[in-house]
C-alpha cells in the first residue's frame, strides 16, 4: 500500500524528485583504472543517477584528454565535464609552449590544483590514466577533496565499495592486457551487481605507449576476453 503525505506518495520516484528540488542528489557510480605490463587500463559502468532515477543508462564515463591520457569521471557530471574541459585546455597550451606532451604527473597535478581549490563547489572524483616517455603507464587518483595519490590500480565511485576486497584478493603486478581487461570486466560486473547506482555497459579505454587508444564496450555479462585464472 502507498502511504500518502499531502499530494507526496511515498513510492520512491516521487520522495526522490522532491528531494532533488530541495538539492538533495545522490550520485552514483563505478570507475577505474589499472596498470599493466605495457600500460594502463581505464574502465567505467554507464549508469547516470539521481536519487533513485536513471538519468542515462550509457553515459561514456571515460574522457580524453590528450592522446596518451585519459580519466574516469564520477560524482557531478556537469562539474567533472568542465574540469575535464579545463585541463584539456592548459594541456593543450602546455604542448604548444613546451614543445612536447605534457606527462602524466602533470595533467594529474592540474586536475587536483582545480578540485582542491574549488573543493567547497565541486562534487568530483577523478581517475586520471595515462603512457607517458618517462614513467609509462601511470595511474592518479582524486577523491573528493582534491587530495592526489598515485596507485597501480585505484577504484573509485559508489560502486567501489562492494569491490576493494575482490581487487585486494585478485590484483597483481605486471599483468598481461588479457589479464587486466579480465581483472576489470569481473571488477565493475561485481560492482553493477551489488550497487543500485551503478549499471549500464561496462566500457573500457586501453593505452599504450606509441599507440592508439583501443576502446571497448561490453554487457556486464559478456565473456568478451578469454578465461584468465587468476593466480
Amino acid at each position: 500500500m502507498v502511504s500518502r503525505t499531502g499530494n507526496l506518495t511515498e513510492d520512491g520516484i516521487h520522495v526522490d524528485m522532491e528531494h532533488l528540488k530541495k538539492g538533495e542528489i545522490n550520485l552514483g557510480t563505478s570507475i577505474m583504472a589499472i596498470e599493466f605490463d605495457g600500460g594502463v587500463i581505464l574502465g567505467a559502468d554507464s549508469r547516470t543517477t539521481s536519487g533513485s532515477y536513471i538519468a542515462n543508462r550509457v553515459t561514456d564515463k571515460l574522457t580524453q584528454i590528450t592522446d596518451s591520457i585519459w580519466c574516469c569521471r564520477s560524482g557531478s557530471a556537469a562539474d567533472t565535464q568542465a574540469v575535464a574541459d579545463i585541463v584539456r585546455y592548459h594541456l593543450n597550451l602546455y604542448e604548444i609552449q613546451n614543445g612536447h606532451p605534457p606527462s602524466v604527473k602533470t595533467a594529474a597535478s592540474i586536475f587536483q590544483e582545480i578540485c582542491y581549490t574549488n573543493k567547497d563547489a565541486l562534487t568530483a572524483g577523478i581517475i586520471i590514466a595515462g603512457v607517458d616517455r618517462h614513467l609509462g603507464g601511470q595511474v592518479w587518483n582524486i577523491p573528493l577533496g582534491g587530495s592526489l595519490h598515485k596507485a597501480p590500480y585505484t577504484i573509485s565511485g559508489s560502486g567501489s565499495s562492494y569491490i576493494y576486497g575482490f581487487c585486494d584478493s585478485y590484483w597483481k603486478e605486471n599483468m598481461t592486457k588479457e589479464e587486466g581487461m579480465h581483472f576489470v570486466k569481473e571488477a565493475l560486473r561485481e560492482a553493477i551487481k551489488w550497487d543500485g547506482s551503478s549499471g549500464g555497459v561496462i566500457r573500457m579505454c586501453i593505452l599504450r605507449k606509441g599507440e592508439e587508444p583501443e576502446r571497448h564496450l561490453f554487457l556486464p555479462d559478456e565473456d568478451y576476453v578469454k578465461p584468465v585464472k587468476f593466480a
